[in-house]
């Protein structure tokens, strides 16, 4: 498990460990760069502006709704490794979804966490080692209470969309 990072060591513990002088590193980040003066702040945070520029894809996953698929994609599938369950959502959605595995392995390991999916190790059809999901009772019951919310939760939006 990962501990959280100390504030205000801006990952410098890691240089240490190669023996590297703190103190030093930590006044390198105060020392002016190109002959500035002082190092300043900026009166905005540059994330935001790129935010602010960066379009949104229509095709991201809502939060939320990856649980869903995956739990619906292994109830109708059947046990299946990580690339498999991301083809499958990918086909059905007839490739509106695109998922990455930044966003499916995190997913899988917290519904594995939840005891909603168990996964153990087997060979792939292309004859490599893959970790395989499969829906456990927990999973199956989960899928159904989601899967009866976002029913309700899309009814209200339809009807909210058709009113204005």
């Amino acid at each position: 498990m990962m501990r959280p990072k100390p504030e205000g060591t801006c990952g410098l513990r890691r240089f240490a460990q190669f023996g590297a002088d703190i103190s030093y590193l930590r006044n390198l980040r105060k020392t002016p760069v190109d002959g500035q003066k002082e190092c300043g702040r900026l009166p905005f945070s540059p994330v935001d502006r790129l935010k602010e520029c960066m379009p949104s894809s229509k095709s991201e996953v809502l939060q939320g709704t990856l649980d869903l698929l995956v739990l619906k994609t292994l109830d109708s599938m059947g046990p299946m490794h990580g690339f498999g369950i991301a083809l499958r959502i990918q086909q059905v959605s007839e490739e509106l979804l695109q998922l990455n595995q930044g966003t499916l392995y995190p997913g899988l390991l917290r519904l594995a966490q939840r005891g909603w999916i168990a996964s153990k190790w087997g060979v792939s059809e292309n004859n490599r080692k893959a970790k395989y999901y499969s829906l456990t009772r927990a999973g199956r019951k989960q899928l159904e209470e989601e899967a009866e919310s976002w029913g309700r939760m899309s009814a209200m939006i339809n009807r909210v969309l058709r009113a204005s």
